[in-house]
């Protein structure tokens, strides 16, 4: 799989990540907000983690530097 989220956006997205998981687990909000909350947790996690998002390789989106742009 070719890495295509750079360092700096790898960071965020795993923060962003973890924050959404603690806010579902964490609030007093309906079933439903709590689902959204763990599904876009779960993905912007996963994806930091790996660094290739699906989403930015269909709109030819890579935040990866050149070197670091190989084949992991």
């Amino acid at each position: 799989m070719i890495c295509n989220l750079g360092n700096w956006e790898r960071t965020i997205r795993i923060i962003l990540g973890v924050t959404l998981l603690v806010l579902g687990y964490g609030t007093n909000i309906p079933i439903w907000g709590t689902v959204i909350l763990y599904v876009l947790g779960i993905v912007a996690l996963i994806t930091g983690i790996v660094g290739f998002c699906p989403a930015w390789k269909a709109f030819g989106i890579n935040t990866c530097l050149p070197r670091t742009a190989e084949k992991k």
